[in-house]
């Protein structure tokens, strides 16, 4: 289950909002009977999302914070920019060849 401010995020995206800022635009509070997060504070220029229509965001968000965690993994494979420059001008088919390897193994959904 995606967390609620990837389903915001989504919502908002969709709705043509590109960056929200959770400390100024939407404040999330965790609910103290165990519930969960909700939104106690939308200050954005479209609506507040519904329940169903955050839900319906739930399989993109899934996908999202996926391929996140992909991105994550990859960019710590990658290594550091200025290795990876020293290793194309060494080698750019090696290096090539590396980065295949781990954009293989680490697959985008």
């Amino acid at each position: 289950m995606a967390n609620l401010s990837t389903k915001i995020k989504m919502y908002c995206d969709a709705n043509g909002v590109l960056e929200v800022d959770f400390l100024n635009d939407v404040k999330l509070q965790d609910d103290s009977d165990g519930n969960g997060a909700y939104i106690k504070e939308w200050n954005l220029d479209i609506a507040q999302p519904t329940d169903a229509q955050l839900s319906a965001q739930e399989s993109a968000a899934d996908t999202e914070e996926a391929n996140n965690q992909v991105r994550s993994t990859r960019r710590t494979a990658y290594g550091d920019i200025g290795e990876q420059l020293d290793e194309i001008y060494k080698d750019i088919d090696a290096w090539k060849a590396r980065i295949k390897s781990i954009k293989d193994n680490n697959p985008k959904s």
